[in-house]
């Protein structure tokens, strides 16, 4: 028998379970009832898993997720598709239009740019991705000396000397194996590290720091592609760590260029260039009784800069990769470019190649641009709805919503026979698609978060393809499947894109 005193207590334990039942019910039919509301008329599961909805299928298969959105999305004719994960409701935009709507930010504050759907506590306090308004404005403002034709020129010559010394390395391990493939992804992705290091804050890092450098940069890989559980032992929380490691060290040698830019040295970086500018501004300010300009603490420009540091660094992977793997594929290509390469450099020069050289070159610029638009790097361009916003005349984009441009799908509409690699369409003055398409060509972005550093990029990547073939003769070993895009987190061939390499001539050029 139970005592009077505790009766209460045993029917309130009696009822928890019940309550708790009932309490689940609730939430997960006022989840349903929210996600339907939103999604309204677009195309979209019928019923998601309460809160976590569709994360794990966006895990375990990202290909098989973003291709069965763009699916569903051009299948039901409106360009759009809703799914939800992780408490949060998401619209994939695959039409053009619609994309540059959110990408141009008609309204202010309609729409912020969030680059990873949790990158802000990833990133860290101080970048340019969850910048907006008239901060946002300033700094690029500020930016824009790092890419002027000068610094790009001291650049070019930083990744021709990393470049080469990374192709010798591939062919003396490709003659050590005795003929086995080579796969590219992995020595592309060490190659563009040290590149982006080298011409970010080169003069700066010491050994030490670019070995911690690169382990802290594999964390913050990993914890890009991992669920976002910011518990100790979970790589998500790893990567913020190495994150903010990353960034003191970026911000000591943010400090150190000041250092040597003070006492009138000549920018051999591109920190060095951004702090040349810096100082010039803070004298100004100084000589005026103006406080110093904004967002140039040390460590906050090492923030920025870490930015700079991952746009460089997983989109030109991609890129490389698969213009490998389309030259291969386009012998035609292929021999045009060398041709061209040819006319106007030789690798016994022993010179880089300079400005005026890589602007003669417009058949391999071309190939550049079409390598991109074929296979563009950043696939989709999350931004978070901070308002109600009305897409189409039919459908309002809720509050909070994150909203997926596809860039990508931008790539294949409007161009003439859009699924084939055809750098003609570049390089023509009869067909001039560059201008004609203009709009659909959007994997630099648009809008105020367009990529500062797109001439860079194609600079790269132009370099990259001129002196490798060049001095190498490459095979690409093709089996089944090899080209399916897997997404890591930005898109590269399944394989890796394994190839046969050979020393095509001579001797490597010293750069």
């Amino acid at each position: 028998m139970v005592p009077e005193s505790l009766s209460g207590f045993v029917d309130i334990r009696a009822a928890a379970p019940s309550f708790l039942v009932a309490a689940l019910a609730l939430y997960i039919l006022v989840e349903q009832l929210s996600y339907h509301r939103k999604k309204g008329p677009l195309p979209g599961p019928p019923l998601v898993l309460p809160f976590f909805g569709n994360i794990a299928h966006l895990i375990r298969d990202p290909t098989g997720y973003w291709d069965g959105l763009a699916a569903r999305a051009r299948e039901s004719g409106v360009g759009l598709a809703a799914d939800f994960f992780l408490g949060r409701f998401i619209v994939f935009i695959r039409d053009t239009e619609l994309t540059h709507r959110v990408l141009a930010n008609v309204r202010p504050d309609a729409f912020h740019f969030i680059g990873h759907p949790f990158g802000k506590k990833l990133f860290g306090d101080h970048n340019l991705i969850y910048m907006f308004g008239e901060d946002h404005k300033e700094l690029r403002r500020r930016i824009a000396p790092n890419f002027t034709p000068r610094a790009l020129s001291t650049y070019a010559a930083i990744q021709q000397r990393v470049i080469i010394a990374h192709l010798r390395r591939w062919l003396d391990w490709s003659a050590a194996q005795g003929g086995n493939a080579f796969s590219m992804r992995d020595p592309c992705r060490d190659m563009n590290l040290e590149t982006s290091q080298t011409v970010f804050v080169g003069p700066y890092l010491t050994e030490e720091a670019r070995e911690r450098f690169e382990r802290d940069y594999n964390l913050f890989n990993v914890g890009l592609m991992a669920m976002p559980v910011d518990l100790p032992g979970f790589a998500f929380r790893r990567a913020k760590q190495g994150v903010a490691r990353l960034v003191r060290t970026l911000g000591d040698c943010v400090r150190q260029s000041k250092a040597r830019m003070r006492a009138g040295g000549e920018p051999e970086c591109l920190v060095d260039y951004w702090m040349q500018e810096t100082l010039r501004e803070f004298d100004e300010a100084a000589a005026a009784g103006r406080p110093p300009p904004a967002h140039t603490d040390d460590e906050q420009i090492g923030g920025y800069v870490f930015d700079f540091l991952y746009a460089a660094q997983d989109a030109s992977t991609s890129s490389l990769c698969w213009a490998v793997s389309a030259l291969d594929s386009h012998p035609d290509v292929l021999a045009c470019m060398r041709a061209e390469v040819a006319a106007v450099w030789s690798p016994d020069s022993g010179e880089p190649i300079t400005a005026e050289q890589m602007a003669e070159m417009r058949y391999t610029q071309a190939v550049a641009r079409e390598v991109i638009r074929y296979r563009p790097p950043a696939t989709m361009v999350p931004h978070i709805a901070r308002e109600p916003f009305q897409l189409t005349e039919w459908y309002t984009v809720p509050k909070g919503t994150t909203v997926f441009p596809s860039l990508y799908e931008s790539s294949f509409q409007g161009f003439q026979d859009p699924e084939a690699f055809d750098p003609e369409r570049f390089f023509s003055e009869a067909r001039r698609e560059d201008v004609a398409y203009k709009r659909n060509f959007l994997a630099f972005g648009a809008g105020a978060h367009q990529c500062v550093g797109q001439r860079y990029a194609l600079n790269h990547l132009v370099l990259f393809m001129a002196l490798f073939v060049s001095v190498v003769d490459f095979k690409r070993d093709r089996n089944k499947g090899c080209d399916e895009l897997v997404y890591i987190p930005t898109i590269a061939p399944r394989d890796g894109c394994a190839v046969y390499l050979k020393q095509r001539c001579a001797k490597l050029p010293s750069l």
